[in-house]
């Protein structure tokens, strides 16, 4: 089966309209210790394809947990939700910050099992989100 691989132009298509985020914990990929990738969201194991619209810039961390994940199942129902779908949901209507901006609270379904599944609110990114949001630099202005 043959797989389109992720040229110049569509990559750097990707990193602009993420406005250089990851597309699911927000974390800046110019204070990242590793370099972000472009993930499918819908994976080509799924039948994703690699088209502008099936591709999110995402951190490491967010792009190794989700893996091939598109659902998973809700912490506070018990029932299976769809992963946050970065095309086809809005993140602050499926997520909001706590009061210091440390952590990523789901208010959605899909906010829960995405905040779960991905680990977004893991040790590492918290104590970044606390240093940078002390220097003006967190969250990021890219909240739609």
């Amino acid at each position: 089966m043959y797989k389109r691989q992720i040229n110049t132009t569509l990559k750097n298509n990707v990193v602009e309209r993420a406005q250089g985020s990851c597309e699911y914990c927000r974390s800046q990929a110019r204070f990242a210790t590793q370099a972000f990738s472009i993930e499918h969201i819908i994976p080509q194991s799924k039948g994703g394809d690699t088209s502008l619209d099936n591709l999110a810039l995402a951190c490491q961390g967010c792009n190794n947990h989700k893996y091939n994940k598109t659902e998973a199942i809700d912490p506070v129902t018990g029932e299976i939700a769809p992963l946050y779908h970065p095309r086809q949901h809005k993140w602050s209507d499926n997520f909001n910050w706590n009061e210091d901006f440390t952590l990523i609270i789901g208010i959605t379904m899909i906010g829960r099992v995405t905040v779960e599944t991905l680990h977004l609110n893991r040790e590492g990114l918290i104590n970044l989100r606390r240093v940078l949001y002390m220097a003006n630099e967190h969250p990021p202005s890219n909240q739609s």
